[in-house]
């Protein structure tokens, strides 16, 4: 077992210094001085074209991530394992008075020491054997992890008859341009040098289920993430006439709470369930207060799958969407009666129907009834949103569903389904691949090696639960389900794009073995360093040294 503990710490503590907030300039900083300390290591001076500073691709950011290949020279095989870890965190709003000492980790706990922590915080920072701030845990510690691991291989090249490819990628908390621009580098080395990608290992941190639970937890294969959006139509009416129109918020918000919060939409597979969805944005779209309900509004929620394509989760919440609308035409017939019953008034009823369409239905409807003309505007339209820098793509996603609404001739009040957002593809390992079931014998013999060396159970889990960039090197969905995204982005290649054929191409069995810690993305985010810089690197080199 390699003594590796105090260079796992000073790597830690080197990457946090440069402050690598998403979407800053700290991404390229930290790049940039990665790049420059790979470079400096004699073997990468006796082999400068193995270390790459690479600028993302289709991105309206400066930033980079780092690559670089160690050849073994125990044998000629051209296998090779990828070991990949984001360089980028979130931000630091949440340290309050705090914020400068966030990534200087032995200022902070100084500090911490005279703040109200929690009982469990309290004895982590007294125990010695914890590391505080910003990135230690998500995931500068992985990446320290994988960085030791590169230097030692490089230092020892003769133990390894295959090779080792190092990636540290910016943009893994916001979009993903980090590694959907890796992966073209990786498959051109692929065929410059004949690697034969056996498997990858992210680095990302694992945490307990609950406050009982003493496992570190290794994964193969992550869950999937989608942005599923909906725009909402009603009719508008002074709000001193409420019943005689429909205010799409009321529809909104029964939408919200059945999709909210609901086990019914938790994806099951091998025994795993993801958490349900739950709202992330609702707005209504008026521009300024009057004294008119709106005309329309929105609201989109995050949803993991494990098993579901996501054409079955267009179904599912097709369905949903009907339902809810449904409740509320249902909750707005009771009180509008009510209401007639209270004044002495005859109840008139109410002329609405629910009425939900995927937006792909809505589109091939426009097409069908309007031909190039509409084609042509909606394609002038989509140019003229790319003009607003600022515009993101959930925001150009409804502003396009919009425009199109407006070319409706049935203006009914309607919920119309989409999605806005990057697909990050679920990765479901089945054994059934080339490569899966040596991987995991690989991953099952390293643990039972490493077991008695630590004081805590080592559990290997089907799937990742948060999202990560294990979902751009391999892919288990198939190229129809994969369609049911294209087909129902109204961003789709132009504000938004992803070669999703090109992971299918790389489709490398990926697991996780990353730093085990507590409270990440919060102001007492925090890392276990003898599992994190002692166990992780030495199981992910035990795994490494059976593959080749």
């Amino acid at each position: 077992m390699l003594a590796c503990r105090d260079d796992m710490l000073a790597f830690t503590k080197q990457l946090m210094q440069t402050a690598s907030i998403v979407n800053t300039n700290g991404e390229k900083a930290l790049a940039e001085s990665l790049y420059s300390m790979i470079s400096s290591w004699s073997y990468f001076k006796n082999n400068p074209a193995n270390v790459v500073l690479a600028q993302t691709t289709a991105d309206e950011l400066e930033r980079y991530n780092v690559l670089a290949f160690v050849k073994g020279t125990k044998g000629t095989s051209k296998r090779a394992v990828i070991l990949m870890g984001h360089l980028d965190t979130v931000g630091v709003g949440d340290f309050n008075s705090l914020q400068d000492q966030a990534f200087f980790p032995d200022q902070l706990m100084e500090s911490l020491k005279e703040d109200r922590l929690t009982a469990s915080a309290r004895t982590h920072l007294e125990s010695g054997d914890w590391l505080f701030g910003r990135g230690v845990l998500d995931m500068k510690s992985g990446v320290a992890s994988n960085l030791y691991l590169l230097k030692y291989f490089a230092e020892h090249p003769e133990e390894l008859d295959g090779n080792i490819v190092f990636l540290a990628e910016c943009d893994e908390e916001d979009s993903s341009h980090g590694i959907l621009s890796a992966l073209e580098i990786l498959k051109r080395w692929e065929k410059e040098h004949g690697f034969s990608y056996t498997a990858a290992i992210n680095a990302d941190f694992v945490s307990p289920d609950n406050k009982n639970d003493e496992n570190r937890y290794i994964y193969k294969g992550t869950v999937g993430k989608l942005l599923p959006t909906f725009f909402i139509t009603g009719a508008e009416t002074h709000v001193g006439s409420p019943f005689e129109g429909l205010d799409p918020n009321f529809i909104a918000s029964e939408l919200t709470r059945q999709i909210s919060y609901n086990p019914e939409l938790s994806d099951e597979a091998h025994g795993e369930m993801t958490v349900p969805p739950v709202s992330l944005k609702q707005a209504d779209l008026k521009p300024s207060y009057t004294v008119q309900t709106a005309l329309s509004t929105f609201v989109y929620y995050n949803f993991f799958i494990y098993s579901w394509s996501p054409k079955t989760v267009l179904d599912k919440l097709k369905k949903q969407a009907y339902l809810a609308f449904e409740n509320a035409l249902s909750t707005l017939e009771d009180r509008y009666e009510k209401y007639c019953t209270i004044r002495g008034e005859t109840y008139p009823g109410i002329p609405w129907k629910p009425k939900v369409l995927i937006y792909k239905e809505m589109e091939d409807m426009l097409i069908r009834e309007n031909g190039e003309s509409f084609q042509s505007h909606m394609a002038a339209f989509k140019d003229s949103l790319l003009q607003d820098k600022q515009l993101d793509t959930r925001m150009f996603a409804v502003k396009v569903v919009e425009e199109a609404w407006k070319w409706m001739e049935d203006k009914s009040p309607t919920i119309i389904l989409f999605y806005s957002s990057l697909y990050s593809p679920r990765v479901e390992m089945t054994g059934e691949k080339p490569g899966e079931k040596e991987l995991m014998r690989a991953l099952h013999q390293a643990i039972e090696e490493m077991t008695p060396m630590y004081e805590h159970p080592i559990v290997v889990r089907n799937f990742f639960p948060h999202i990560s960039d294990m979902s751009f090197v391999a892919i288990s969905d198939g190229e129809e389900d994969i369609q049911a995204v294209s087909d129902n982005n109204p961003g789709w290649e132009t504000k938004h794009y992803v070669n999703y054929e090109g992971i299918r191409e790389l489709d490398v069995p990926v697991i996780n073995i990353g730093p085990y810690g507590l409270d990440a993305h919060k102001k007492l985010e925090r890392t276990e360093m003898t599992y994190s810089f002692e166990i992780v690197p030495n199981l992910t080199k035990r795994v490494i040294q059976l593959l080749l």
